[in-house]
């Protein structure tokens, strides 16, 4: 490690500058459209899939089982994608990793829209939805950890949490759009009509948007943390087996940090609209209504607990959302069961956008500030995505499982209450380097994100 002497503290942009800004967008409205396009699998997963692609005489709930399965597929598929993306952003760049990841991602949603169902194909349409859901895993587990490093390593130093949580504010965008789409078709269409052909046109738009997408992304600068490596020639050979070697702690940090809102989102947001409408016969609409007003606050809620980790730090913030998550698990359900709608959209945007995104919004910076940069592309996209599969994929999956075998939604709630506590108990052992520069040492080593004088930023607000 360099002696602090040899290190000169980075001087404070004085105003964002017109870069970050483009930046900011660039990653948040091309992962809007990425998630735009996982949303509208998950949608379409819960409304039409255990259906189209399933046969006939499958009854309601092992439908539902079969199609949440496929939905869980792409999860599989995130850390592959994560692992295969990291190593190449890592030893050539980001940028182009989020150009590769918007065409996969956008071309396996298009072609899921043209997908004919089992009646047509038999047994390979399953398999061929599967396959798709595989490749639209495999883009999105590279996806978010480009974004995320582009927003952090272009970010002013004091401003890192507020500038991650733009890539993150693409989740609520992506949502909002998604289930815009789906709400204007079911209440334009009759449901013959929205089974036999309206859930098709979601996905098949989804190619007007990856072509905005790749306009907005080509015009972005490569990391300017990447570039300085490059210059110093510090580019890693095996970046993934490095960060496994070197910081395996924080890989693992990473992981049971996300766990919470993960696990729990696809349940607010994906379940819901499975148990609301079997079990409770709530109209599928006015469920997506509450859906629909949690992405639109998202759009403020996410960057305003970004900005206040930079004040406070980020694992303060991520304490108060997972401890918030555990304790709204049982009024969650209580809520849905009341019928009452203003209670069931108060109690979501309570899980949503006060829960959920005071855990989520951190995670971009904190991930980039717990490793090494010659790893860091590596180190949070593998942590990311290993939660994306244990916590997420499974999730719906678990607790329509749960639904069947259980007296009601306790084992959910149960399930949802252990899920969240990973992440306070993960958080509470773990670093919180918010004010530690991004630079770091000239070599990589197993620090996990502890801070060292010649590596603090002096100058952070």
């Amino acid at each position: 490690m360099n002696p602090p002497s040899a290190v000169t503290p980075p001087s404070p942009p004085t105003a964002d500058t017109p870069n970050i800004r483009t930046v900011a967008w660039a990653t948040m409205i091309g992962t809007a459209i990425e998630w735009y396009d996982f949303f509208t699998y998950g949608i379409a997963a819960a409304l039409v899939f255990n259906t189209l692609f399933f046969p006939a005489g499958t009854s309601p709930v092992v439908g539902t089982l079969l199609a949440f399965s496929t939905y869980a597929v792409g999860f599989a598929a995130r850390p592959v994608g994560g692992v295969v993306f990291a190593h190449y952003g890592d030893k050539i760049g980001r940028k182009s990793m989020l150009v590769v990841s918007l065409l996969l991602m956008g071309g396996s949603t298009f072609c899921i829209g043209l997908l004919p169902g089992f009646p047509t194909l038999g047994v390979a349409a399953p398999l061929l939805l599967v396959a798709l859901r595989i490749v639209q895993g495999f883009g999105v587990g590279g996806e978010w950890g480009a974004a995320a490093l582009m927003a952090v390593e272009h970010a002013p130093p004091n401003r890192r949490g507020f500038y991650g949580s733009w890539p993150q504010m693409g989740v609520p965008a992506g949502m909002l759009i998604a289930n815009l789409a789906f709400f204007a078709l079911s209440g334009t269409t009759s449901d013959h009509d929205f089974q036999a052909w309206g859930w098709r046109v979601p996905f098949l738009a989804s190619s007007v948007l990856i072509a905005l997408g790749l306009v907005i992304r080509l015009r972005v600068s490569e990391s300017p943390v990447f570039r300085a490596m490059e210059r110093a020639g510090r580019i890693e050979r095996r970046p993934v087996i490095a960060v496994l070697r070197t910081q395996p702690a924080n890989v693992l940090r990473a992981a049971g940090i996300r766990f919470a809102e993960n696990s729990t989102f696809y349940i607010h947001t994906t379940f819901v609209l499975t148990y609301g409408t079997t079990v409770l016969s709530l109209e599928r609409d006015d469920l997506l209504i509450g859906v629909i007003i949690t992405a639109a606050l998202g759009l403020i809620s996410l960057p305003l607990w970004g900005r206040l980790s930079d004040r406070v730090g980020r694992r303060p913030v991520v304490l108060f959302g997972s401890a918030l998550l555990a304790a709204l698990s049982w009024p969650f359900f209580w809520a849905l069961d009341s019928g009452s709608l203003p209670v069931i959209y108060l109690v979501t945007i309570l899980c949503i956008n006060v829960g959920n995104h005071a855990v989520y919004a951190p995670q971009s910076a904190y991930f980039a500030e717990l490793f090494e940069p010659e790893v860091r592309y590596s180190g949070a996209s593998i942590g990311s995505q290993a939660a994306s599969v244990l916590a997420g994929g499974l999730s719906p999956l678990i607790a329509t499982a749960l639904l069947e075998a259980g007296d009601g939604y306790h084992l959910i709630a149960l399930y949802m209450t252990a899920m969240a506590l990973i992440t306070v108990c993960t958080a509470l052992i773990s670093p919180d380097p918010y004010r530690q520069s991004l630079k770091r040492s000239s070599t990589p080593g197993d620090r996990d994100a502890r801070p060292t004088e010649s590596t603090t930023e002096m100058s952070h607000g």
